[in-house]
């Protein structure tokens, strides 16, 4: 028997503007509920990892100390928080799967926090330029401003593809009405996502609100083990492959429209999987804005670079089409607690893989990918994931 670590139980909590002050409560929450769910009393617990993204969102750090408050048991077990920018989550799940692999530990618990709207919109914005190279990248209106600049120079190289985006943004926030944790359940329709007004106002570049992730508070964390013990459990899923790959900060050294660490992170993942995207049954990537998803398409290959409009017109990434993307409605609808997302994105590949995603639920789903970047395709994580128990 191997020392794989696999997945065996899960926690989310709905994203929005949540009523808890700030993370503690909602660690709580979720640190308690997957616990229950993979039937493992915390006294089993031998590591715990944090994803936190932070940087001034709150004052209080060291938050990987805030786990233990949940239950006595975890009062000496290590703890350690881990941050990766927008790939925070990811960053911890990786940390934990190695903590297991490594023989270190049998069970490890990782979990995802943001509080994100405690700060003024526009104080938010200068806490994720910490996830850019500032001495550069530094905007007037933010992260958004970042890829704003992108979208203009993929327009330019490649043709005017605002449509595309208000399809993308279309298609999230309609598979979001499905998804019980989304920050936004509403079907905005094409017309509104493709149209700027009032309710729909340019934000940076040709970037409408429609293509920007919200600024969301939320939690979601996994409960892991490894393969021996994963066998006695209800439920197991297991990673055909997981990838880590970065690319350099900042965007005047590399072809920003590229993705070549997201690209060379699937190509890695697929090789070690054995598969080719045929057979992925659905993927969730990172949508922190529309723009990121039009990429992500050509990055992980199912299109030639300029070529990703076709995913959209020929219905590939539809519920339904060649390769459902982002059936839980991405961060686009979900919302995006930086600390929280990459967490959240392994979680609703878990409740596809078990049958248990509800209303979102792609009809026989056998293999999932996830991709999860942080800043602009800078640390890029991949995960094939498949139903073992």
């Amino acid at each position: 028997m191997s020392n794989k670590a696999m997945i065996v139980g899960w926690s989310h909590l709905p994203f929005g503007k949540r009523e808890e002050a700030d993370t503690e409560a909602m660690i709580s929450q979720v640190t308690s509920n997957a616990l229950d769910h993979a039937g493992v009393p915390a006294s089993d617990v031998d590591g715990i990892y944090l994803g936190v993204m932070n940087n001034g969102f709150s004052k209080q750090d060291f938050q990987a100390g805030l786990v233990a408050l949940v239950d006595p048991a975890l009062t000496h077990t290590p703890a350690t928080r881990i941050e990766n920018a927008c790939a925070t989550g990811s960053a911890a799940l990786h940390a934990a799967m190695d903590f297991i692999e490594a023989g270190r530990g049998r069970i490890a618990l990782v979990v995802g926090a943001e509080k994100m709207t405690g700060l003024p919109a526009r104080e938010v914005g200068d806490v994720l330029l910490g996830a850019s190279y500032r001495k550069e990248e530094v905007t007037e209106t933010g992260f958004p401003g970042v890829f704003g600049r992108i979208a203009e120079e993929y327009f330019v190289r490649y043709g005017d593809r605002r449509e595309e985006l208000a399809l993308i943004a279309a298609k999230n926030h309609r598979n979001g009405v499905a998804n019980p944790y989304a920050h936004v359940r509403k079907d905005l329709g094409f017309d509104f996502c493709n149209t700027v007004g009032d309710k729909n106002p340019l934000v940076a570049g040709p970037l409408r609100r429609t293509d920007c992730s919200m600024i969301s508070d939320g939690a979601a964390a996994l409960v892991l083990t490894d393969e021996a013990t994963a066998r006695s459990m209800e439920r197991a899923i297991a990673f055909r492959a997981r990838t880590h790959v970065n690319d350099i900060l900042p965007l005047s050294r590399r072809d920003p429209l590229a993705f070549a660490g997201a690209g060379r992170a699937w190509r890695m993942a697929l090789e070690t999987a054995g598969v080719n995207l045929d057979d992925l049954d659905l993927v969730e990537t990172h949508d922190c804005f529309t723009i990121a998803e039009l990429i992500e398409y050509e990055a992980m290959g199912l299109v030639p670079p300029g070529e990703g409009y076709r995913v959209l017109r020929e219905g590939w990434s539809y519920k339904g089409g060649r390769l459902p993307i982002n059936p839980s409605g991405g961060l686009k609808a979900k919302g995006h607690p930086v600390g929280a997302t990459g967490v959240s994105m392994h979680v609703m590949a878990c409740l596809q893989l078990m049958g248990e995603a509800g209303d979102m639920q792609i009809p026989g789903a056998n293999l999932a990918g996830v991709f999860n970047m942080g800043g602009a395709a800078v640390a890029n994580y991949v995960s094939i994931m498949e139903r073992s128990q």
